[in-house]
């Protein structure tokens, strides 16, 4: 990697679109180790005094888009970024950090011999980091392609500090995760997580959480939740989210806010109104993903013999990945039910969204992208390696949905001061040299739900802390490791 003082790369006459909603422009940016430099046109014929760069690579951008680094709103990439560092399927898509830690689950502050581990969104981790800091040695030590800034997951918490999560936690247990919040947060943690949703959490009453929102507050960080109903009770799901960080002072991000189940459809003619509401009283944002299904672990509970489920892992029957459990079930001569118990554990895609929704909560103002992709699945939700160029290709180039600043501003500034991530997320001078170059004509997602894997199209080059990651087109490959693990600041710059 070249990262010396004098060295300088020159992005020379492309669309600026610096991240911040604002009007793109043509021209220049020019990064210096691991900042951006200057901003401008005719940068070749004006390098600024005093610099005594020695050598500038100049990369010709005409007729490509030049936009700060994505950034991953909401990721299950807390393990995957230490197994497998290049990261090549965040990379691919422009990504330059995630957020990791969510829906109630992160690696830290956690350490167990047991091998099983807390759910399975992050496969089979090895959960050995007791405190954040050690976690953030790991990442450092690893350095992966991509940087990383962490939630804490409030159902991690409850495994480091409770014997039995059928209950809320008493004052001791509470005292503890408190304690266990506090110290990650010291260390940097963006802030809490929570998966209410999941059998592990949805004993915490709202007054748990609430209690150790404060906690985060406290250090100027934010609460994600997977709301404790997508479902019929999603209204009631919010107003519990929006008064635990209200009461906690701290503010909200509702995780791939969507109305799942066929009777759901539409609500989010209610639901969008509500977010709205409570932004009169609250700091509060969103993150969603741009398909019709979700993906998470197999439950019988959500295999209604309606939707579509698609099976993206199964420990018992590994042979029927990446198949609907329709199917399995006729073939096996049982209910769609019986077929997901004899699959468990396993994962899977259900097909619960409208697609008008999606289009409604991807359009509102308050809405980032997060991809919400499970690496560690055999069989993965397309929404691993094709998030972000979909939103390009489907939401913006085709729907035209939005505005192409306002795409990026989704994925870069809109996302960094939500998260508090400082000094990314925008071109400025002086900013983080987190860059990527785009065809905004090309740009798309390729990975489908029979074909997962694909390499998204129209994505040049990314440079990760001013370090040339990947380059795509012919080679599409990662080509060094320059992330960090992040801290959060109180607000992030903008």
């Amino acid at each position: 990697m070249n990262t010396q003082k004098n060295s300088a790369t020159l992005l020379e006459g492309g669309l600026v679109v610096d991240g911040s909603g604002g009007p793109s422009w043509p021209g220049d940016v020019l990064l210096q180790g691991d900042r951006i430099l200057a901003l401008g046109e005719g940068l070749c014929t004006r390098l600024p005094a005093g610099l005594n760069i020695t050598d500038v690579d100049v990369v010709d951008c005409r007729g490509k888009v030049i936009a700060p680094g994505f950034i991953d709103a909401h990721t299950h990439d807390d393990a995957i970024v230490l197994r497998d560092p290049m990261c090549l399927p965040k990379v691919s898509q422009g990504i330059t950090t995630v957020v990791t830690g969510n829906c109630g689950i992160s690696l830290a502050p956690y350490r167990t011999p047991q091998s099983k581990p807390p759910l399975t969104l992050l496969g089979a981790a090895s959960f050995k980091h007791a405190t954040m800091a050690e976690y953030r040695a790991a990442v450092d030590a690893t350095q992966p392609a991509l940087n990383v800034a962490a939630l804490v997951g409030h159902t991690t918490l409850r495994f480091a500090a409770m014997q039995a999560l059928d209950r809320p936690a008493n004052g001791d247990e509470l005292a503890h995760m408190a304690a266990l919040l506090d110290d990650c947060m010291a260390a940097g943690a963006h802030g809490m997580s929570s998966g209410l949703f999941y059998e592990e959490a949805f004993a915490a009453p709202a007054e748990e959480v609430t209690a150790l929102a404060r906690v985060v507050a406290r250090h100027g960080g934010v609460y994600a939740t997977h709301l404790r109903s997508e479902m019929q009770q999603i209204i009631e799901a919010m107003h519990e989210a929006g008064d635990s960080a209200f009461e906690a002072g701290v503010p909200l991000i509702i995780s791939h806010h969507k109305c799942a189940s066929p009777a759901n459809w539409g609500r989010t003619k209610e639901t969008l109104p509500l977010i709205d509401a409570l932004s009169q009283r609250q700091e509060i944002a969103m993150d969603v993903y741009p398909y019709v299904a979700g993906s998470t672990v197999l439950r019988e509970d959500m295999v209604d013999g309606v939707i579509d489920v698609l099976l993206t892992w199964s420990e018992p029957h590994p042979e029927m990945t990446g198949r609907l459990i329709a199917d399995i079930a006729r073939e096996w001569g049982t209910t769609e039910k019986e077929a997901s118990l004899r699959l468990k554990p396993g994962g899977a895609c259900y097909f619960l969204m409208q697609e008008e929704d999606v289009e409604r909560v991807i359009a509102h103002p308050r809405s980032m992208i997060g991809s919400d992709g499970l690496p560690h699945d055999r069989h993965p939700h397309p929404r691993l390696w094709g998030a972000f160029p979909r939103v390009f290709a489907r939401y913006w180039r085709q729907r035209k949905l939005f505005t192409l600043e306002q795409a990026v501003h989704k994925m870069t500034g809109m996302t960094a001061r939500n998260l508090r991530i400082a000094d990314r997320g925008l071109l400025r001078v002086g900013a983080m040299a987190d860059v990527v170059v785009f065809d905004p004509e090309t740009i798309t997602d390729t990975a489908t739900y029979d074909q997962p894997l694909g390499v998204s199209e129209g994505i040049e080059r990314v440079f990760v802390n001013g370090v040339l990651a990947y380059r795509g087109a012919n080679e599409a490959r990662v080509l060094a490791r320059a992330g960090r693990m992040l801290t959060r600041q109180a607000r992030a710059a903008n």
